[in-house]
């Protein structure tokens, strides 16, 4: 958590008005959180904050590349990504609140917020759910040995030698 330390804004110092931070995210930010998905990457993020009297306004623009699993033949491939999210925090004396989606409240001890935590779930939005290269089984990340027994393994209906007549009676449902 050490590593994290340096995405802590301490808001009490800061004069109302924008302020900008920017932050460069690889491996050891991911190593951070436990099961992350993504595990590698090389990442910069730009932090606008606009402090207001009662609320701050965070603006994030994260681009770069990360490391991901492809799918098909599980080697790693790079995928880049650009996307911005906007979060707002909420000065409050009340703990009753709770946190919505996009705004997260602030108590009147709370003298610095870790935006560490809200990096990575950007990150992880913005990863793709199906990982797969933009040519699968075409690019040097490709791990051809682990295509070619694949395509090995895989049976087709043109090279299976036993049918089973009641997937005809299912195909013949699908039709209609």
């Amino acid at each position: 958590m050490k590593s994290l330390k340096q995405y802590s804004i301490p808001h009490t110092g800061l004069k109302i008005g924008h302020h900008q931070f920017s932050y460069e995210v690889g491996g050891s930010f991911f190593d951070e959180f436990e099961y992350s998905l993504v595990k590698n990457g090389a990442l910069s993020v730009e932090l606008s904050l606009e402090k207001q009297e009662t609320l701050m306004v965070l603006d994030f623009r994260i681009w770069g590349t990360l490391q991901v699993n492809c799918d098909r033949c599980l080697s790693d491939f790079p995928y880049q990504i650009d996307t911005a999210d906007r979060l707002i925090a909420k000065f409050s004396e009340s703990d009753d609140l709770s946190d919505a989606e996009e705004v997260v409240v602030l108590g009147k001890n709370d003298v610095e917020i870790d935006v560490s935590s809200f990096i990575y779930e950007i990150i992880n939005l913005a990863a793709p759910y199906v990982n797969l290269c933009e040519d699968p089984g075409n690019t040097s990340a490709c791990d051809q040995e682990t295509l070619e027994k694949l395509k090995e393994l895989s049976v087709s209906e043109e090279n299976s030698e036993s049918k089973d007549p009641r997937w005809d009676i299912l195909k013949s449902i699908k039709k209609n």
